[in-house]
């Protein structure tokens, strides 16, 4: 027996707790010094390149912004000195015209880098759109069977934005306020340096209270993105099953559900405006210490001195108007604290190895007839729960192979692995005497077609749905799959006829016509391997009929796979092949193992016969995995 390399995720792995995905408390995850300077680090790595000019004409825009601040505080002392202290005419040409001047350039420049950084910020948000679908698109179908999709979903559409607030709060924050704060400073000290100290005497506590403010903030951040993300995709979810939620009347317990956890969203969203809102009346009472403080002592030295008011009115007027940009800064780090937490997650999405690639110098596949051969395959998702043991058999170029046998068989998970969905555990799978663990995925699955039990379309037409199957497809090779699969009747009665739109998963659609059209995208891959689960079980007779006729002329020529549970429907097999367990106990044909009163197979065929019900072996024990179910909701099956 030769045994292929266990991947990580399959065969021999501890049971996945349910607590391990999806945890009902998140524990508080603490921010490493200097994290913030790494993700950004990483960000501008990843991203700088792309957008150095439009960041170039950004912070230009922003430089102008801080400069004109600061000069609007500094010509308030000629102001006041010159035109209302020394009543000088000539003086206020030039003053106003400078503060005219000033304006104008301040709002041309913050419309400027207001539309550049929004152009930055849209282009990364689509950006890593595309990107983490991407990634995902790489990961194995563990992953999603651990992973509930509305939630995946939800998670990622919150968290995307936080790449994009780090950038622009960073620079915004560092360009802008930054430097505004800087050119004020500057003028309080060149207006008076000895009030300039003692008004600095209010940063020391507005520091502490910043750094106390964002530690509480980093815990309850990562709380209300994860409470946040489970409430919307339980809505998706709720909404998806709608047909299922009014048949079982759900409608009072899932809005009891989804209101209890939207009250545990409000109340987290309300504790992090109660402690990031903290910081307002903090630096409020001491701006307002120090503001009143400089005016009093200006008001002395003015009155008794008989100092001209023209410096203290600039020195006022900076201090007040370097306000608004620290107490931005200090707010940043609260800002900064949730976007970081929403980079961390999707970095933390992102940096998740497929466990399933290809393996190094894997080949192209290049098949020939399609010859099918399981050698000694074992597999199990779970220690000590094996799914299929030492199983061997081959399907024939160009035949007909029929897998039946009772629930927890392994019938869908043979197909799964089959498309390597999961590598096997011990023994190979070839076709055409090519390993396919050594085979590229993608060269694998476009040999291979497939259509399961519960078919699943995606958004957009009927005509987009089947052409997925093959994107190179004419409308006329659409129109005859069609047809092949006795679907073109139906679908030219729709509205639209081949253009008319699905809906979701095909909601516009009945179950019968979803399967046909899947059938019909199955059959446009031309593909030289078929896989049929159970592929005409949610059509009527009549179409079954059809389909079934259909089918004999699409399988000519091709290795075709059928997981069967109506044995009428693989009578004419050229080969069948019976589970028990995750063991081949009997195979041969309809006739031969009919021959056999006492054949396991002769036994379905009489429970099915007598009792009408599907291939449910009720004389002996079944031992049904919850991993096996997960493997049949993988690839849209029902063993």
């Amino acid at each position: 027996m030769r045994g292929a390399k266990l991947q990580p995720g399959c065969g021999k792995r501890k049971p996945t707790k349910r607590s391990d995905l999806t945890p009902q408390t998140p524990t508080k995850q603490k921010v490493r010094p200097g994290e913030v300077t790494a993700v950004l680090r990483r960000i501008l790595t990843e991203n700088g390149t792309e957008y150095r000019w439009s960041y170039v004409v950004a912070i230009a825009c922003l430089l102008i912004v801080s400069g004109t601040t600061a000069f609007t505080a500094w010509i308030m002392a000629p102001m006041v000195n010159q035109i209302f202290y020394e009543r000088r005419g000539d003086a206020i040409v030039w003053i106003c015209a400078g503060f005219m001047g000033s304006f104008m350039l301040r709002g041309f420049a913050g419309y400027g880098q207001a539309v550049a950084l929004a152009q930055i910020g849209n282009n990364l948000v689509a950006r890593y759109q595309k990107r983490i679908f991407d990634h995902l698109m790489k990961l194995g179908v563990g992953f999603f069977n651990d992973t509930r999709s509305g939630r995946l979903a939800a998670q990622v559409n919150e968290n995307v934005g936080g790449i994009r607030d780090l950038l622009s709060l960073t620079l915004t924050s560092i360009t802008r306020d930054a430097v505004t704060l800087v050119g004020l400073l500057g003028v309080m000290i060149y207006q008076d340096p000895v009030l300039s100290l003692s008004s600095l005497l209010i940063g020391p506590p507005l520091i502490w209270a910043v750094v106390y403010i964002t530690s509480r903030l980093r815990r309850i951040n990562r709380e209300s993105v994860l409470i946040n993300s489970r409430l919307t995709g339980a809505i998706q979810e709720a909404t998806q099953g709608i047909a299922i939620v009014k048949a079982f009347t759900m409608e009072e317990a899932l809005a009891r559900q989804i209101g209890a956890m939207a009250e545990t969203a409000e109340q987290r969203n309300n504790k992090i405006a109660r402690v990031s809102e903290r910081l307002g009346p903090i630096s409020d009472i001491l701006a307002g210490f120090a503001v009143t403080s400089v005016i009093a002592y200006s008001g002395y030295r003015a009155l008794v001195l008989g100092q001209p008011p023209g410096a203290v009115f600039s020195f006022i007027t900076a201090l007040i108007m370097a306000y608004d940009p620290a107490r931005r800064l200090a707010r940043m780090q609260v800002g900064m604290e949730r976007a970081l937490v929403n980079a961390r997650m999707i970095y933390e999405l992102l940096d998740l190895e497929p466990k399933q690639g290809d393996a190094p110098g894997a080949t192209e596949a290049r098949f020939t007839t399609g010859e099918v051969r399981f050698n000694n395959v074992s597999f199990r998702y779970v220690e000590d729960m094996p799914v299929l043991q030492d199983l061997s058999f081959v399907a024939a170029a160009g035949k007909m192979t029929a897998i039946v046998g009772a629930s927890g068989a392994g019938k869908t998970t043979l197909v799964a692995l089959l498309q390597r969905f999961y590598d096997v555990e011990a023994g190979t799978i070839e076709i055409d005497g090519q390993d396919i663990s050594k085979l590229t995925k993608q060269s694998l699955r476009g040999s291979i077609a497939y259509v399961s039990q519960a078919p699943y379309l995606f958004e957009g037409t009927i005509r987009d749905n089947i052409r997925y199957g093959r994107p190179s497809a004419t409308d006329s090779d659409i129109e005859l799959a069609a047809k092949l699969a006795a679907a073109d009747e139906f679908i030219r009665q729709q509205p639209q006829g081949y253009d008319t739109p699905v809906g979701e998963n095909g909601a516009t659609l009945s179950g019968g016509q979803r399967q046909r059209v899947s059938i019909a995208r199955a059959i446009v891959r031309q593909a030289p391997i078929l896989l049929l689960d159970e592929a005409t079980s949610a059509l009527d007779n009549e179409a079954e009929a059809r389909v079934q006729q259909a089918l004999v002329e699409v399988m000519e020529g091709r290795t075709t796979i059928v997981i069967a549970h109506r044995l009428s429907t693989v009578v004419n097999a050229d080969h069948i092949i019976v589970l028990e367990q995750g063991r081949l106990v009997e195979e041969g044909t309809h006739a031969s193992l009919m021959a056999d009163p006492h054949s396991v197979y002769a036994r379905f065929h009489r429970i099915q016969g007598n009792k009408g019900l599907g291939l449910v072996d009720d004389t002996q024990p079944i031992q049904t995995s919850a991993q096996d179910i997960r493997a049949r909701k993988t690839v849209g099956g029902n063993t």
